[in-house]
């Protein structure tokens, strides 16, 4: 989809220069696109893009894997195949030109309904960061946002909670929720129709299905018979917050059309799912969301996982702009409800009387630093030299580097005020 414009900037320089990059890969390794604002670009140079661009189309349009799909599931069980290099379900006269991959046989029902453990997990950190709810984690959100009343959730790279949803649906009568999943994995295309999957991009708002699929989607967002929406999203926690942002606003924008009365004055209900040093990022393009201190744990990551099996607990929070009382926490996973705050908090996170507020964002006990006048980790100690409390073993000489473009303490080159902005 389209890039996204980047500044480079120089130290001590106001100005910076303007280029187009992949939004959604990082590294240049994945994706070599660069091109300065104000360069021209040669049309040899334009159609070698656009040839290098169709070779790297997937092999089946979507509606040709919704096609596949329904000729697989009728295949008897010995006929069923997976190719593990290729990521793809195989019909039998494709067997032969996959004879030299590794594929996985007797592919059954319960598998077809678990793509996302059936896939490899893509887990490049600067593009995919594809880790998976862990069952606990996935079964708490669909149980909370059933308790909350909500029977659409758009499912934005969140294959793990969707495909939850649609195995209860198809198993249980009386179940009434439905999901529609954006993913960027094209992969999930051979297991979804068009109306349960939109190929989308979630960094740039783009669908690659064109108008059809933004069409689902906004058809999917449409409130009938009192069915709310809400949208729950994890993207990969190395993601630009601004440019997920940005889409965010638009998916909302969407919801709001749907409806002419009533959305004039609301925000779509969300669930951003995200690690808790990004709040002030957030809260500065959503004021009025807020973060649950319910600790969100992954299958396939080393760390964010529940328990004593991860090295350290998870960072993962759920930020929400509906309201905090709502959120009921499991209080057999030790979360309790502090009144004066009026929301479940972790058992560790005590209320402070000088801030009067749960303050804890990691679920240790914090403490209150007098001097710097709020709460800070239970590791951190106040600093004379740097005036304020950090860790004890830091270097003082770091307190000395300020803003990268005007050398001042006190602010980042993002909120420099003598950078101008556009």
């Amino acid at each position: 989809g389209p890039a996204l414009l980047f500044v480079k900037t120089s130290q001590g320089k106001e100005e910076g220069r303007r280029f187009y990059a992949c939004s959604a890969c990082r590294d240049r390794k994945d994706c070599n696109f660069f091109q300065w604002e104000d360069e021209k670009v040669s049309e040899t140079r334009l159609a070698a893009r656009e040839e290098y661009n169709r070779n790297r189309q997937p092999s089946f349009t979507h509606r040709q894997n919704v096609d596949r799909y329904k000729d697989f599931v009728l295949l008897p069980l010995s006929k069923r195949r997976f190719c593990q290099e290729c990521q793809q379900l195989l019909l039998p006269a494709e067997w032969e030109k996959h004879s030299d991959h590794q594929f996985l046989c007797d592919i059954t029902t319960a598998q077809l309904k678990s793509p996302s453990q059936l896939l490899y997990p893509l887990e490049n950190k600067k593009t995919n960061a594809q880790y998976l709810f862990a069952d606990r984690s996935c079964q708490f959100l669909l149980n909370l946002l059933m308790d909350l009343g909500f029977r659409r959730v758009l499912s934005v790279g969140t294959p793990r909670l969707h495909e939850m949803i649609q195995s209860r649906a198809s198993q249980e009568e009386e179940f009434s929720v439905r999901s529609l999943l954006l993913d960027i994995d094209f992969r999930y295309s051979q297991f979804y129709r068009e109306d349960e999957f939109c190929h989308y991009n979630m960094f740039n708002h783009h669908f690659f299905g064109g108008e059809a699929a933004r069409e689902t989607c906004r058809k999917f967002l449409y409130e009938e018979n009192g069915e709310r929406v809400i949208m729950v999203t994890d993207p990969p926690f190395g993601g630009l917050v601004e440019a997920l942002a940005s889409s965010f606003k638009k998916l909302m924008a969407m919801w709001k059309e749907t409806e002419k009365e009533g959305h004039d004055n609301k925000e779509m209900p969300m669930f951003w799912i995200f690690p808790y040093f990004f709040e002030s990022r957030i809260l500065d393009f959503f004021p009025s969301f807020s973060m649950m201190d319910y600790q969100v744990d992954y299958d396939n990551h080393a760390l964010y996982k529940h328990g004593k099996t991860g090295r350290r607990q998870s960072p993962v929070r759920i930020f929400t702009n509906l309201t905090p009382s709502m959120i009921v926490l499991p209080e057999e996973e030790g979360y309790r409800f502090c009144t004066v705050c009026e929301r479940y908090v972790s058992s560790g996170n005590q209320h402070c009387e000088i801030c009067n507020s749960c303050t804890s964002k990691d679920g240790r006990r914090w403490k209150h630093c007098v001097l710097c006048k709020r709460c800070v980790k239970p590791s951190w100690f106040h600093c004379n030299n740097c005036n304020c409390c950090t860790l004890q073993k830091h270097s003082c000489e770091k307190t000395h580097v300020g803003c990268f473009v005007c050398g001042k303490a006190g602010h980042k080159r993002s909120a420099c005020p003598s950078l101008s902005r556009t």
